[in-house]
């Protein structure tokens, strides 16, 4: 009996992702999952000497903490999609929720297609549209600006995105700069039951 409790258990486990890429130096993979959140992922935990770092579950997010201070800074976070609403509405719900009506009304949904997307996934992010994008344009400055449809939509020196897996959960996505501690390719949606 315990042989075919074990066998079930492997089985479950088969087509669970792994990490896609190696640890960074210092750091290894987790796996991770919170039921009430709705969501599972690989992510690291790392120490440095000086900084370790780790993430937990906070809210409705995967969130990010420093041993050195702060309170834990979310990543991933997790929405539910409304009864009789598809995975595009929910998007843009969520950044007209977000986001001021001056900067929102100026911005387009488009897909996100930077990097490589997990099979099933749709990503997403929002854009200045066509008028805006020009005078944004004509702007010359050396200083990093303002991100231009707020702080939900593209970044001009990060990457995030809004993603959308099977099943009736949105993700938002901040990546970062770099690689991020967290592997983005296997997020998944876990039902609490």
């Amino acid at each position: 009996m315990l042989f075919a409790a074990a066998a079930i258990s492997a089985a479950a486990y088969a087509d669970e992702p792994s990490p896609s890429r190696p640890p960074i130096d210092k750091c290894v993979w987790e796996k991770m999952a919170d039921k009430t959140v709705g969501l599972a992922a690989w992510a690291q935990r790392c120490d440095f000497g000086f900084r370790q770092i780790h993430f937990e579950f906070a809210g409705n997010a995967l969130a990010i903490k420093y041993s050195d201070g702060g309170a834990p800074d979310p990543l991933v976070e997790v929405f539910d999609i409304k009864a009789g609403e598809t995975a595009e509405p929910a998007v843009l719900r969520l950044l007209l929720d977000k986001t001021d009506k001056s900067v929102s009304a100026r911005c387009v949904l488009v897909p996100y297609t930077e990097g490589t997307v997990p099979a099933g996934v749709k990503r997403y992010t929002f854009s200045p549209d066509a008028a805006y994008a020009k005078e944004l344009k004509a702007v010359v400055s050396d200083d990093v600006p303002e991100p231009p449809c707020g702080d939900w939509g593209e970044m001009p020196d990060g990457i995030q995105y809004f993603e959308v897996p099977a099943g009736r959960k949105v993700l938002f996505v901040r990546a970062g700069q770099d690689e991020p501690l967290f592997d983005e390719q296997t997020l998944r949606v876990v039902s609490a039951g």
